[in-house]
């Protein structure tokens, strides 16, 4: 049976026209009640603007064999317990039949690149070696390894595309960090990642703050492009799906 991609190009689309539209709104109602969380601050804690990659996530699921999945979105219900602290909360889980099936992060920058990119890498980082050593203690039971995901969602802007130098006078920095620009570094992180087996895929999508009404959004590469996020996903469902049948 092929894979369903659930036609997640005109979804992404749509969750790139929701992302930029539910940041400006957020903005704009807090500024025009009068709020000291203003400008981008107030766009970020508005706290739901990548709803619609969650969606996509969730169509795929649904499509490629598990419609009676647990599909966890309320915050009460995003916890997973850790090895290094007691619990992590993520932005989506699946479970099915008592198994953990999927946990999958859903990240975004705008602005502030300098501040935040390591910020987020370190995150990503912590996030990963923190799920897969409780896996192995045991946290989750006897289940296979469950498909962790990372998608970024970064703001095409000059600045992210600028080449960023740095200064290490002990020793030499890996090459293909020389003069990376922020776009370029977080795609060498996603691939990372998965050459790291830190995260089953791993994805990072440019868009501009235009692309409100156009849903525009670009890729980095083919391997951090969102198609082979998604065809892993389906295909990680799919094959759940095929042996919870065999049962």
């Amino acid at each position: 049976m092929p894979l369903d991609l659930a036609d997640y190009e005109a979804k992404a689309r749509s969750a790139v026209r929701k992302f930029w539209s539910g940041r400006k709104k957020a903005a704009n109602k807090q500024r025009t009640g009068g709020k000291a969380d203003q400008g981008e601050r107030s766009a970020v804690t508005a706290g739901s603007n990548m709803n619609g990659f969650v969606n996509l996530v969730v169509d795929i699921v649904h499509a490629n064999g598990l419609p009676d999945a647990e599909i966890m979105l309320k915050r009460r219900l995003l916890t997973l317990p850790g090895f290094f602290r007691p619990t992590k909360l993520w932005d989506l889980l699946v479970i099915y039949q008592g198994r953990l099936i999927v946990a999958v992060e859903f990240k975004s920058q705008v602005g502030s690149f300098g501040n935040n990119a390591n910020n987020r890498c370190e995150e990503a980082l912590g996030t990963a070696v923190d799920l897969w050593t409780a896996y192995r203690k045991g946290a989750f039971g006897e289940s296979k390894r469950p498909f962790a995901g990372y998608l970024m969602l970064l703001e095409d802007a000059p600045k992210s595309r600028k080449q960023v130098k740095d200064v290490s006078p002990n020793f030499p920095i890996f090459p293909e960090f020389k003069n990376a620009s922020y776009a370029e570094r977080y795609n060498i992180l996603c691939k990372k990642l998965m050459e790291e087996n830190l995260y089953t895929a791993a994805s990072v999508i440019l868009s501009p703050r235009t692309a409100s009404k156009s849903g525009m959004y670009s890729e980095m590469s083919d391997i951090t492009g969102l198609e082979s996020f998604v065809t892993t996903l389906a295909g990680h469902i799919a094959v759940e799906a095929s042996k919870s049948q065999r049962k």
